[in-house]
This record gives C-alpha cells, structure tokens and sequence, in this order.
C-alpha cells in the first residue's frame, strides 16, 4: 500500500484509483459475508483488482494513446 501512494501522483490516486476502491469496498460490504475476515478481505482485494483493470482496459478502448510520429531513419 505505501508503494502504491508513493508511485501514483495525487491526481492519479484521487481520479483513479479512489473511486475504484470506494466501489469495491461497496460491493464488499453489502454482498460478502463468508464470516471470515481473510476471505472477506480477499475478495475484496479481488474485487478491486478486477474493477481497476477494467477501469484501465476500457480507458485504453475510449483514449487509445497518440502514437508518436514515425522517425525516418533511413540514411540519404
């Protein structure tokens, strides 16, 4: 978790990864109860590993990232 918050800039975290999490810790609280922390916590983690993965893969569908201009390095 302190890796996290050091790697991500605060705009990345705030916009990113924030409502992800709030949505997988929704999504825990009202549909797991396995009574049992360490199951509930693991599929709560799985539960936002897979929302933040969706997340990006359908930001890359919607932004498709500009390819940088071809450079000619043919030698004239």
């Amino acid at each position: 978790m302190y890796s996290l918050m050091r790697c991500l800039s605060l705009k990345k975290m705030l916009f990113g990864q924030v409502p992800v999490l709030v949505i997988s810790f929704v999504i825990a609280e009202i549909f797991y109860k396995f009574h049992s922390f360490t199951l509930e916590c693991g599929a709560f983690l799985a539960t936002w590993f897979v929302l933040d993965w969706a997340t990006v893969t359908l930001m890359k569908v919607l932004k498709p990232e500009k390819e940088s201009p071809a450079v000619d390095k043919t030698l004239h």
